[in-house]
């Protein structure tokens, strides 16, 4: 069995929790790498990453680097002596990071690669009607998520699930992956295979704000998932001309209700407790949402403090 000493590169709480699995694990931890402290809030105050809050708790040593090919880095991360690094939720490394240690770089990928490389693969997951995801461990090549994988697990995307959902879930598999794929590089037990990337190519490009606008032309179903996919971060948005006021709602929660009618698309319809949108095949039901300067409420709550006209429309 191999002594193994790793560094762990995250920044946010999906690493937070591999990191702290691999603690609990008992390995050797000789540093950890994180991103800068970044203003944030109105007082703009520096705030910590998830990962090196933790990391401070347990004592373990945290480098911030700015540019990953500084000398004084490369220096500072050689110095840990590390035969093993750890990526999850982090960024991409030069060469000369992720080929320093003796037994590689791997990372954790919250998808089953070769599908949905890149930035977003939990959101465009749901987004595009999946039933199905998982987890994977590669070795870190020159490209982004294309190296050789090691492992990989599987679990369903349920009808219920969200993308905050479908994180946690991820994230808990994905410590669990990442503990067995460090056994066995410590037992010299890996086997390794190359991505065969199928035809049409899934991708999980970076959610945008134009990204997240609901196109209500859309079938039922995908205006559905569009929410659920982008629920609770960054969350769908759509204009909604009600009477002469126009402004712009966050869509957090939505159900299917199928009928065939003769409304426009996007024709807002109305209770004293529920608003749907007509679609193709059918209703939007929205079931909780967000008006602007105003806190996430469910519809009802919305209805409360606003008055819909009877031509209201989403665009």
């Amino acid at each position: 069995m191999k002594d193994l000493r790793i560094v762990f590169m995250g920044t946010p709480e999906f690493a937070t929790t591999i990191l702290k699995r691999l603690v609990e694990e008992n390995y050797t931890i000789a540093g950890v790498i994180t991103a800068p402290d970044r203003p944030a809030g109105r007082g703009r105050k520096l705030q910590e990453s998830d990962v090196k809050k933790y990391a401070s708790e347990q004592g373990l040593r945290v480098l911030q680097p700015t540019n990953l090919k500084s000398e004084e880095f490369l220096v500072e991360l050689k110095s840990l002596e590390a035969n093993l690094q750890i990526v999850v939720a982090f960024r991409m490394l030069p060469k000369v990071v992720w080929a320093m240690p003796d037994y590689g770089t791997f990372n954790l990928h919250a998808s089953l690669l070769p599908d949905y490389r890149g930035a977003a693969p939990i959101n465009w997951a749901i987004i595009n009607g999946e039933t199905e995801t998982g987890v994977t461990t590669f070795f870190i090549d020159e490209k982004i998520d294309t190296g050789e994988i090691i492992l990989q697990e599987r679990t369903t995307i349920d009808p219920e699930d969200n993308a905050g959902a479908l994180h946690d879930k991820l994230m808990h598999l994905g410590a669990a992956l990442v503990v067995k794929t460090v056994k066995q590089i410590a037992f010299g037990d890996i086997k390794t295979q190359k991505q065969v990337t199928s035809e049409p190519v899934k991708e999980a490009f970076k959610i945008h704000k134009d990204t997240c606008k609901i196109d209500w032309n859309q079938s039922l179903e995908a205006i559905h998932n569009h929410i659920r996919g982008l629920s609770p971060y960054p969350a769908a948005w759509s204009n909604f001309i009600n009477g002469e006021n126009e402004m712009s709602l966050k869509i957090y929660k939505s159900t299917i209700e199928k009928d065939d009618h003769n409304f426009e698309i996007g024709h807002v319809l109305h209770t004293k407790k529920e608003i749907k949108v007509a679609v193709k095949n059918g209703f939007i039901k929205l079931l909780e949402l967000q008006l602007p300067g105003k806190k996430k409420m469910k519809t009802q709550d919305v209805l409360n403090g606003l008055e819909i006209e009877n031509f209201a429309r989403m665009l």
